[in-house]
């Protein structure tokens, strides 16, 4: 879409000339003095004001910090054919994006005016961040700090207010749920609901009906019609997390409702129209997946139209200061706690640890340590997580990465700790339950 310039000058020449320039990339508009532009003021905002300071009824200078009061995120580029080192300071305090001189090199202005529409846009996205972010489920918002997630927020920046269907991987516990609800929340369904499933949570035998609902009489203990969750979400969008540990009949049923927009109940014989966004995540590595007969390839293709991949917190470590402070104030506040933050040793300790539950984990041990540390600070003493070296068992065949190495010691440690508890165990490692139990298995553990 192309910025929208506003030109404020009384010269008819000039205002020609910067149509002339920026007229193919721009769309541009016109005021010839200072009550022209008072009242372009009156209508959707400009990205940029080319503002001219000696106009014949009023001084630029003056109508500066009114342009910023009624369009405050519009950035204002000041020509003037009489440059003082004191006007361009003063212009820059009333809120002036840059200061041009008459004559101008029109390089120099396209340039200038290129970067200040950049800008004003860049703000905009931030601002819908925020909002977005200030209407996200969970109570508070999440942490953008490296690099990676940065890039993957500008990804789902771009794509949310589409319909499009969006896969999103990642292992268990990496924020997969966060990031379904962030782009909800960036899209023009804000305003209705989020459904929610773990669709390996439900029974193999209700996971239709859940779904897509059912009629009374459908199946023993039907006793009356059931709306789906396709229903419940209707105009809004429904997140079907773990898809891939969805049955394979179910899922070329939901594949038939992705491309006919129609659902049929179980034990019903007409379908209805349904107009919901649908976001997907597994925590397998899709091509694993359909290999492995997880996952119907043409249903993955169906769902990734944009794939979104969140990366472990172990390759994101710029996010684990402060995703745990934020974990801090948060369950310090519920505790009516007051603590300072973490000492050094204690930062020292997170931000080396692999986090093999991901934020989950991070997040359950923040939890923990804000309830048992007794001072000022939380210390290294307070954590459960220790300094884990790879040490393979013996007997065993060792054929790890470095990684899964780390992974595996995490698991043992966090065994002992519970004394063999697994359900304990995934708790407090952040993960689910079967896939401890896959982990354990997957890396020989002796229990």
């Amino acid at each position: 879409m192309k910025g929208k310039i506003l030109i404020v000058d009384d010269e008819p020449h000039l205002r020609q000339l910067l149509r002339t320039i920026l007229e193919a990339d721009y769309n541009i508009t016109e005021a010839e003095n200072g009550a022209a532009l008072k009242k372009a003021l009156l209508q959707d905002p400009a990205d940029v004001v080319l503002l001219d300071l000696k106009l014949p009824d009023a001084n630029g200078l003056d109508l500066l910090p009114e342009i910023k009061k009624t369009w405050p995120e519009t950035e204002v580029i000041v020509l003037t054919g009489e440059a003082t080192f004191e006007a361009a300071v003063s212009a820059t305090k009333r809120g002036a994006y840059h200061f041009i001189n008459k004559p101008f090199d029109p390089q120099v202005l396209e340039v200038t005016v290129e970067r200040a529409v950049e800008n004003r846009q860049q703000k905009e996205e931030n601002n819908s961040l925020r909002r977005a972010l200030s209407t996200m489920s969970g109570g508070s918002a999440p942490v953008f700090q490296s690099p990676v997630i940065q890039n993957v927020v500008r990804t789902i920046e771009r794509v949310a207010p589409s319909d499009v269907t969006i896969l999103i991987t990642g292992e268990s516990g990496s924020g997969k749920e966060v990031i379904a609800d962030l782009i909800h929340s960036l899209s023009a369904r804000a305003k209705n609901r989020i459904v929610k499933v773990n669709c390996a949570a439900l029974p193999r035998e209700l996971i239709e009906s859940e779904l897509f609902g059912s009629k009374k009489g459908a199946f023993t203990g039907s006793n009356a019609d059931r709306d789906g969750l396709f229903r419940q979400a209707e105009g809004g969008t429904l997140f079907l997390d773990e898809i891939s540990e969805m049955p394979i009949d179910t899922q070329s049923k939901l594949l038939r409702v992705l491309q006919d927009q129609e659902v049929r109940p179980v034990g019903g014989t007409t379908s209805y129209k349904t107009n919901c966004r649908i976001i997907a995540a597994t925590n397998r590595k899709p091509e694993e997946a359909i290999k492995d007969g997880k996952l119907r390839e043409d249903l993955f293709y169906r769902i990734s139209a944009i794939s979104v991949y969140l990366p472990p917190l172990r390759e994101r470590r710029d996010d684990i200061s402060p995703l745990a402070n934020s974990f801090l104030r948060r369950y310090a506040a519920q505790a009516n706690r007051t603590l300072r933050g973490f000492t050094p040793q204690a930062i020292e300790r997170l931000t080396s640890f692999d986090w093999p539950g991901n934020v989950r984990q991070l997040q359950n041990e923040i939890q923990r340590a804000v309830l048992l540390s007794e001072g000022p600070e939380v210390n290294v003493t307070d954590l459960s997580i220790s300094e884990v070296k790879f040490i393979p068992t013996e007997g065993h065949d060792t054929g790890f990465t470095l990684l899964e190495g780390v992974e595996r010691n995490a698991i043992i440690q966090m065994l002992k700790e519970t004394t063999g508890n697994k359900l304990e165990t995934a708790k407090r490692l952040g993960i689910g339950r079967q896939t401890l139990y896959n982990k354990i298995k997957a890396y020989g553990i002796e229990t």
